[in-house]
């Protein structure tokens, strides 16, 4: 079976979803609470993406927290030298 790329607006709204639930729910139980569908073999892309930039984490539990920081990303930004 071959996995869908997602697009944007699928990646937006996995994300905004585990921002407003994170810490409370694992993989299954975000998935499940998505206010559209979403393919699991595409939603586990996004996680996967989502993962690798940064932008969310999970403990021991396998529960998604969102860990992104944009007042933070921000100030980085704005010092000299980066």
């Amino acid at each position: 079976m071959q996995a869908r790329s997602p697009t944007l607006d699928t990646v937006l709204m996995v994300e905004k979803t585990i921002d407003s639930l994170s810490g409370e729910f694992n993989r299954t139980e975000i998935w499940k609470r998505l206010p559209r569908k979403v393919m699991w073999q595409t939603y586990l892309i996004v996680l996967e993406y989502l993962e690798s930039i940064n932008k969310i984490a999970s403990d021991r539990y396998g529960k998604l927290a969102y860990i992104w920081n944009p007042s933070l990303a921000k100030k980085l930004r704005s010092r000299k030298g980066i």
